[in-house]
């Protein structure tokens, strides 16, 4: 077996769900994965599967009314004196002292949309700055060194000029730029990229790839890249879990996920990708339908509806579990195992009940 490295985060069984007037829309309904460190895990998926509100949970940063209802985040926190323990951030105020020194300090997130995340009232030093400070205690000065030390280091052209630059004096590449500088300003652990490149040019979208990889290799920091394009997964991850509909249909290695996918949402979102072998004028597969309103899941497999390989009686009536179908990837369907997650409650149940009977000495 490989040397594997030590896990950073696990995520076991979380779940948040938005509760309305109108219903109660699963938005992450049982995703487990974990992130080792050192380590690209790239989550991929259509919109509205899920993606950025098990982030977001992540950061304990989910607005009402939505809120955690069950699960484990469980991370590896750094003591000041070299050593670690470990926390469940689902059990700690999001407003409390201890999450907020690691939101932002160990673990460090990337928006979707930097022209939103900056204040256009404030130049960028200043916000460089504040984040700095707030995390580390240094001088005014010190952390103003620290700030062009990190524009310098993502390729900030000037990057002590760009200090007293607003947000909307700069193109879309350089605020990106900025924004990984910010991100990286405390030196995070982890790093989340919540659809970096989305806005952005195919040009300049390379040359963030290409710093992000470049940066997480000379830092050996984790990264979690969320992203619906698995071209750009194809270049930056070393590990995918693949979502729909608020649940994990398919993980593995990406050379696996791409060269020997197991489920068929994963087949058809390939099928979908262009290629330099396609004929002109030629129509893209395409996956028939649309992700069920969240009001309205169906029974059974969220995908069924959309599957070309759907079994009646079975996949629209059982909920398929995420298990190993080899010692590199994981599935959740119907094709490759029996297994349900009705048939698990009733293992767990029954397995509740035979330690109830088992007397105590």
């Amino acid at each position: 077996m490989e040397n594997e490295k030590k896990t950073l985060l696990s995520i076991r069984n979380l779940k948040t769900y938005f509760e309305m007037d109108e219903g109660t829309a699963q938005a992450v309904d049982g995703v487990s994965f974990d992130v080792h460190e050192g380590q690209v895990v790239g989550v991929v998926g259509e919109s509205g599967c899920g993606k950025s509100v098990t982030i977001k949970s992540v950061l304990r940063i989910i607005q009402k009314p939505g809120r955690i209802i069950d699960g484990e985040i469980l991370w590896w926190h750094r003591l000041g004196n070299g050593q670690e323990e470990l926390l469940d951030f689902a059990q700690l105020d999001p407003q409390g002292k201890r999450m907020r020194s690691i939101r932002g300090g160990e673990i460090a997130m990337i928006p979707q949309e930097p022209m939103a995340s900056f204040s256009p009232v404030h130049t960028i030093g200043n916000q460089l700055v504040e984040a700095v400070r707030l995390h580390m205690d240094v001088s005014k000065r010190e952390a103003e060194r620290i700030a062009i030390e990190r524009l310098h280091e993502v390729g900030m052209p000037s990057p002590e000029q760009r200090l007293d630059a607003y947000s909307w004096e700069l193109s879309g590449g350089l605020r990106q730029r900025a924004m990984i500088a910010m991100a990286l300003s405390c030196s995070p652990r982890l790093l989340i990229a919540d659809e970096p490149t989305t806005a952005i040019d195919v040009t300049t979208q390379a040359q963030v790839l290409n710093l992000l990889r470049r940066l997480q290799r000379e830092r050996d920091m984790s990264i979690i890249f969320i992203t619906h394009d698995l071209g750009v997964i194809a270049q930056i991850a070393d590990y995918v879990v693949v979502m729909y509909l608020g649940r994990i249909a398919e993980t593995g290695p990406v050379d696996d996920i791409f060269h020997n996918p197991k489920h068929p949402y994963t087949i058809a979102l390939l099928e979908s990708i262009p290629t330099i072998h396609q004929l002109s004028k030629e129509f893209l597969p395409t996956i028939e339908g649309s992700i069920p309103h969240p009001f309205n899941r169906p029974a059974g497999c969220p995908f069924y509806p959309r599957c070309r390989s759907f079994m009646p009686g079975i996949c629209d009536k059982r909920t398929p579990v995420l298990e190993p179908v080899n010692d590199r990837q994981s599935v959740s369907c119907f094709i490759h195992h029996n297994s349900s997650e009705e048939e698990e409650q009733e293992d767990e149940s029954a397995l509740q009940k035979a330690r109830a009977q088992v007397p105590v000495n």
